[in-house]
């Protein structure tokens, strides 16, 4: 049942997050293509009101991505907390079988082929979250910043031109960038603190499994290996975490040169 229902799961992640996201009054995007030429064609005329806040066609935009990212967030977390129950029973099961050396290593496979989705599941909760809480710094990853519609270039030009200029004395920020430089420090602020959490989780997972481990005895050498594996890979999951964490924390105390990457199209 846990494996029909992780498969229900992760389809509905590819295919009902555009329409839970959709709102009554503007029925969402048709697809890709069309989120991304609203996306530019709003961008560009928010750029040019001057304002700080958002124009409506603008937020409009945002406001879909944030839902969209509340969809596939809750969808991923549910998807984790089934695929984390399925291991448990695998494993349980594993510990369980019998001598068959068959059966052993069906369900040692089957734990392994569950714990892989079960991470990346975790990694896309935590894009996802990224996502909600800062919609408008997800959304700039999508501009073209190649595009061939003149408006856009000219726009995604002036937005280079700016970010490169070095902060001086009489040098003004146009309100657009301020907000967009904000945002995207809270995209990275909201990395750094769920990175953190979790890494801490991890941390404390792997010397839970460690010492639940040393306390086994010796002739139980399944229930060993398997806690000791574990353990290895809450530990590494957790280095991993803070290495992000430490790497997102340039970009939370100096956004403008992360941002100007970004518009650069990575270069």
């Amino acid at each position: 049942m846990l494996t029909a229902l992780a498969v229900v799961l992760a389809a509905a992640f590819v295919v009902a997050p555009g329409t839970l996201a959709a709102s009554r009054q503007d029925g969402g995007f048709a697809d890709q293509r069309s989120l991304v030429e609203t996306l530019g064609k709003a961008f560009a005329e928010y750029w040019r009101s001057g304002d700080r806040d958002l124009s409506p066609s603008l937020a409009r935009v945002v406001d879909y991505w944030s839902r969209y990212h509340v969809a596939k967030a809750v969808i991923a977390a549910i998807l984790l907390i089934v695929l984390v129950a399925l291991g448990v029973l695998l494993w349980k099961a594993f510990l369980r079988a019998d001598a068959r050396a068959g059966r052993r290593a069906a369900l040692a496979s089957a734990g392994v082929l569950v714990t892989m989705p079960a991470l990346f599941s975790l990694l896309v909760v935590v894009a996802n979250v990224q996502g909600a809480v800062a919609p408008f710094a997800s959304l700039m990853s999508l501009l073209p910043v190649g595009a061939a519609d003149t408006a856009l270039a000219d726009t995604i030009g002036q937005v280079r031109q700016q970010l490169a200029e070095p902060v001086g004395a009489g040098r003004r920020t146009p309100a657009a960038l301020e907000v967009m430089i904000s945002d995207y420090a809270l995209y990275h602020v909201t990395l750094v603190v769920i990175g953190f959490v979790v890494a801490v989780a991890f941390t404390g997972l792997s010397v839970v499994l460690w010492t639940r481990s040393a306390r086994t005895g010796s002739s139980d050498r399944r229930t060993r290996r398997v806690l000791k594996s574990y353990g290895v890979l809450s530990a590494m999951s957790s280095l991993i975490m803070f290495v992000v964490v430490v790497a997102n924390m340039t970009n939370v105390a100096d956004p403008a040169p992360g941002l100007l990457a970004l518009f650069d199209g990575g270069r």
